[in-house]
């Protein structure tokens, strides 16, 4: 009975010291694999916690990095410089020819043919169109026989008027009669002199046949063909010709601030820009200005010349007028680091400990590109380029390859 009991305990008995029941199968290796087993899925086990363990410990260390990378603020800067040398402020304009016109008929009729077309350059004085006046050569006509009849008439009263003062000096005829006499021959004269009026003005409706170039120019637009019925005027029904434009000078409009109203001088020489030409300047001079300031725009009107010789520069194009507006040393910041709040404008500065301070600043001229600040800045202060709107003060921001400003105007 002890023997089954220690069998089934796993225990030798005394008898069987290798571990065999008399007359079976032994049974200690089966115990040492199993036991092998079970310490090896304990190991595996315990392996597999503690790997979950590691693991969830570096994601929390990744997330915890990568969170505090998120969370800091990386920026551009530029530092603050002192910009020396002239002024000059950009202002647009359009070309204009020095004069420009429509050209009208003055006399009505039809387009009998037309002689110049877009493009052309003429001389003043050149046939710019024919035109075919019917009724004009009617009128004409007409005149010419009225004026013969008034001549006739005019002849035919001088000769009764001196008939009649010799009658009177030998008291055949009344005082009364001689002065109807004369009367009618000063009459006829003056019928001749309209006559000889209306017919000069036909005359020349006549000759407005021929549509002529009131100047030297470049036709810009031809509005008429063949066989078009033409009315004479510039207004109501009629319709311009042609259009003509000098453009040799050219002249072009700029409208100056009134900040800067009283730094225009005339005679000054002006560059002036355009796209198409880069890297090349033209020289204008300030020729004249309005004298006034637009109540409106509050803006100065500048009329600047332009010499066109070689006809490089077209009437319309839109150019760049740089204009002087006088030497000094200013601190000028990029328009891209203002920042507007409802308190005011600011510049996002960028201390030594690298964190943001929100400077309030007071804003000069515009440059365009860049901008006077008249205070709240210094030499050499870094400047937030394109600042969030989610900056605040004293955010820790790492500042990526300062430069210089650069003076853009």
């Amino acid at each position: 009975m002890s023997e089954k009991l220690h069998s089934s305990l796993g225990m030798h008995s005394a008898s069987s010291p290798m571990g065999h029941a008399p007359g079976g199968p032994p049974r200690g290796p089966m115990l040492l694999r199993a036991r092998r087993v079970a310490i090896a899925i304990v190991v595996l086990l315990a392996l597999g916690a503690a790997g979950t363990v590691i693991g969830r410990v570096m994601h929390m260390r990744d997330l915890r990095t990568t969170t505090a990378a998120q969370a800091h603020i990386y920026v551009n800067t530029t530092t603050v410089q002192q910009s020396k040398g002239g002024e000059t402020i950009a202002l647009p304009g359009t070309l204009q020819g020095f004069i420009e016109s429509p050209i009208y008929a003055r006399t009505s009729g039809y387009v009998l043919r037309w002689k110049r077309d877009i493009g052309a350059r003429v001389e003043k004085g050149d046939v710019l169109a024919e035109l075919d006046t019917p009724e004009v050569d009617q009128q004409l006509a007409q005149a010419t026989a009225a004026r013969e009849q008034s001549a006739s008439s005019l002849e035919l009263a001088k000769i009764s008027a001196e008939r009649w003062e010799s009658l009177r000096l030998r008291d055949a005829v009344t005082q009364q009669e001689l002065d109807e006499r004369r009367s009618a021959y000063l009459q006829a004269q003056s019928n001749l002199a309209a006559a000889d009026a209306n017919m000069r003005r036909l005359r020349d409706l006549e000759s407005f046949k021929r549509v002529l170039a009131p100047y030297a120019g470049v036709v810009t637009r031809r509005n008429v063909d063949v066989g078009d019925l033409i009315d004479a005027g510039n207004g109501g029904a009629s319709r311009a010709l042609f259009s003509l434009a000098q453009t040799d000078p050219l002249r072009v409009y700029v409208y100056v601030p009134q900040s800067y109203a009283s730094l225009v001088k005339i005679g000054e020489t002006v560059p002036v820009t355009q796209s198409e030409h880069p890297g090349q300047s033209f020289r204008g001079t300030v020729s004249r200005t309005a004298g006034a300031i637009d109540t409106t725009t509050r803006t100065l009107q500048v009329e600047v010349s332009l010499p066109n010789r070689d006809g490089r520069l077209l009437p319309g194009a839109y150019v760049q007028v740089q204009l002087p507006v006088g030497d000094s040393e200013i601190l000028v910041a990029p328009s891209n680091s203002l920042v507007f709040r409802p308190e005011g404008p600011r510049v996002a500065v960028v201390d030594t400990d690298s964190r943001v301070r929100l400077q309030p600043v007071s804003i000069g001229r515009d440059f365009g590109q860049s901008v006077e600040l008249l205070s709240g800045i210094h030499v050499g202060d870094r400047l937030i380029l394109n600042p969030a709107d989610s900056l605040a003060e004293g955010d820790l921001v790492s500042v990526q390859e300062p430069a210089p400003a650069k003076d853009k105007r």
